[in-house]
């Protein structure tokens, strides 16, 4: 009888202790929602900067990646410069996300190579014709992607290399060429942003 009564006990135990613990922690890496791998998203504020840029997102989450292609209308915004700008812009970044253990393929720390190329006309302010803006830029950005239920945030800067025939005021609508501390190079492209969107 004794030998039976520990096996019950061992039994009870295992059922009663163990079991729940390994339930609990399986639980704790199941995503707390839906693992969605596409958005859309618009570039906030883009419209003050005199356009309007609208991005779609895809993830692949065996990799922990995503691609991004993002185009932008230049005209459908406040024309800020004042020079009546008119063109477009097309860009693709490809995300790397650093390991994460939230379970959202769309969500985390990233870093992200990108192409860009911006083409529009405006009105110089100086030659008082109209001039063609031409540029085309490689970029290397960071960011953080936040995703809470359906929404979704994006944060990001970086840097790289432009070439083409810039803009009078040196603005490409997705980056800006370098004109800071009283200084100017053509060469250097910045970008810094933030994206608004949903997933689905």
């Amino acid at each position: 009888m004794t030998t039976i009564r520990k096996a019950l006990f061992c039994a009870a135990f295992l059922f009663t202790v163990i079991l729940p613990c390994e339930a609990t922690s399986t639980s704790a890496a199941v995503p707390s929602q839906p693992d969605y791998l596409n958005s859309v998203k618009i570039t906030f504020l883009s419209w003050l900067s005199g356009s309007t840029k609208i991005s779609y997102e895809r993830a692949f989450p065996a990799v922990r990646q995503s691609g991004e292609i993002c185009g932008s209308l230049i005209c459908a915004g406040y024309d800020k410069y004042r020079n009546n700008p008119l063109g477009f812009t097309v860009r693709y970044g490809h995300k790397f996300f650093l390991p994460d253990n939230d379970g959202l393929s769309l969500k985390g720390f990233y870093l992200r190579p990108e192409l860009m190329y911006s083409h529009y006309t405006y009105d110089h302010s100086i030659y008082q014709i109209r001039t063609l803006a031409n540029m085309g830029a490689v970029l290397a950005t960071v960011g953080y992607q936040f995703v809470y239920k359906r929404f979704l945030a994006d944060f990001w800067v970086g840097g790289g290399y432009a070439i083409g025939q810039e803009a009078e005021t040196g603005y490409h609508h997705g980056f800006e060429l370098w004109h800071w501390f009283g200084t100017y190079n053509p060469n250097i492209a910045m970008s810094f942003s933030i994206r608004l969107g949903i997933c689905f």
